[in-house]
């Protein structure tokens, strides 16, 4: 691993573990679940984290993102953030297991450059939920937001000291 921490597709345990979405900071996302069962005794929670990775190239195919020689760097502001499981987490119909959960806009307010192609922003919110069994039977979901550059936000490193919004913090490997 020549002294990195973690790649990107080790931090996330897995591409098949998340979604990646490129996203501008002002935008909200919902997405509907179907559990497929009765989630009447289920808890359902959220919470996010803001990354900073070193590089990104895409497909030129595809137009996909290619996170194959990414690697964490470090992260901006705290560890992580809880999002408000009353607001933003809304069961439809616990019978048949319909739960709608949004991603809510401006999670992250730092900077961010505008060419995206190093020191990318990526926020990983993590929806989460415990079946209320014994044993619980818990699982989450991964949605890995590309930060993208919009006029509504300061032009810059977000690995710069002067990103107060959201300091940065490295992760160095030994």
């Amino acid at each position: 691993m020549s002294g990195r921490v973690l790649d990107f597709a080790n931090y996330l345990g897995g591409a098949s573990n998340s979604q990646v979405i490129e996203v501008l900071p002002q935008q909200q996302k919902t997405f509907q679940y179907d559990f497929n069962a009765n989630v009447s005794n289920y808890t359902f929670d959220a919470n996010y984290s803001h990354l900073v990775v070193d590089s990104l190239t895409y497909n030129i195919n595809t137009g996909e993102p290619n996170f194959s020689s990414s690697n964490v760097v470090g992260y901006l502001g705290n560890v992580s953030y809880d999002i408000d499981a009353n607001t933003y987490i809304n069961v439809q119909d616990a019978t048949s297991g319909i739960v709608n959960f949004t991603i809510p806009q401006n999670l992250y307010d730092g900077w961010i450059y505008p060419d995206t192609r190093s020191n990318v922003v990526i926020t990983v919110v993590e929806f989460g939920w415990n079946d209320g069994g014994s044993p619980a039977a818990i699982d989450t979901h991964r949605w890995v937001l590309m930060q993208r550059y919009t006029a509504d936000v300061v032009a810059g490193n977000p690995r710069d000291a002067g990103n107060t919004n959201k300091p940065f913090t490295s992760i160095t490997g030994a």
